[in-house]
């Protein structure tokens, strides 16, 4: 008899391959072919900065994460720019707006005002503070363009109240609504079943410091990928600080995050 693996432990082209999620199963496909479970958080607050961040660590990741509100110079010229950039080196764009708001409201945030995130970005992340309706919400915008969803079940800053209950009804909310949350921003593996496959993605990794000032709180690769079972390693400071060597730690990040996948695949083969 065939022993059953978790869909965590198992390869990522045999998760695409069974995924029921566009968003999911695209991402699945990338990570496979580029060999990356890298995310670059590029928190920069100038367009040139971004772009250029972008441009550098493009073949190294399979996201890039913005805050496109930070940027005190954004124009629809570096959306454009952008998302030439993500064609050119094969990544998905993730706009970390963690929306907070009512159903009617976030639909509006997400599709129209200044930046209108669902025209550009593959993937947006919500808090589930606001129930159901917010994913009822930012579902009649993206669901319609081919978007993904995660919600925020955990996160990485010390003394969070993302914890217990919380986590726990984040995650049946998802369990409802597969067609558009296809994963979580988190700190360890959800899947618990079988028949479900969610992506999680893990900030605060860092592999030279364990925190900063204002209560982050970074984890290694391994710790995030071996032990607890995440997916996608989001790195900020650790590369995109180091703007005089973004290639050089993107490479290094990407290593240590696919090596780290790859001990775990073969444990549980």
């Amino acid at each position: 008899e065939k022993k059953k693996i978790m869909n965590t432990n198992k390869t990522y082209a045999e998760r695409a391959a069974r995924h029921p999620n566009a968003c999911a199963k695209e991402l699945f496909e990338l990570m496979e072919r580029k060999k990356t479970n890298l995310s670059v958080a590029a928190d920069v607050t100038t367009k040139k900065e971004l772009l250029a961040v972008a441009d550098a660590v493009g073949p190294f990741v399979c996201i890039l994460k913005t805050h496109i509100d930070i940027v005190e110079d954004f124009d629809q010229d570096l959306v454009d720019q952008l998302v030439a950039l993500s064609k050119k080196h094969d990544f998905l764009l993730f706009e970390d707006r963690k929306f907070a708001d009512i159903g009617n409201t976030v639909k509006h945030q997400y599709g129209k005002g200044v930046y209108k995130i669902a025209s550009w970005s593959h993937i947006t992340n919500a808090h589930t503070v606001p129930g159901e309706g917010i994913i009822s919400g930012l579902r009649e915008v993206g669901l319609p363009l081919g978007r993904g969803l995660l919600l925020l079940a955990e996160m990485s800053s010390k003394g969070a109240l993302t914890q217990g209950a919380y986590t726990t009804e984040s995650v049946a909310m998802a369990r409802r609504n597969q067609d558009f949350v296809f994963g979580f921003i988190a700190q360890h593996k959800m899947n618990e079943t079988d028949d479900e496959d969610f992506i999680v993605m893990t900030p605060g990794v860092g592999m030279d410091v364990t925190g900063d000032t204002l209560g982050q709180q970074y984890r290694t690769p391994h710790q995030v990928i071996v032990e607890s079972g995440c997916d996608v390693i989001i790195v900020g400071r650790g590369i995109y600080g180091k703007p005089d060597q973004l290639e050089a730690q993107a490479t290094r990040y990407r290593e240590a995050g696919w090596n780290a996948y790859l001990e775990r695949v073969r444990q549980h083969q």
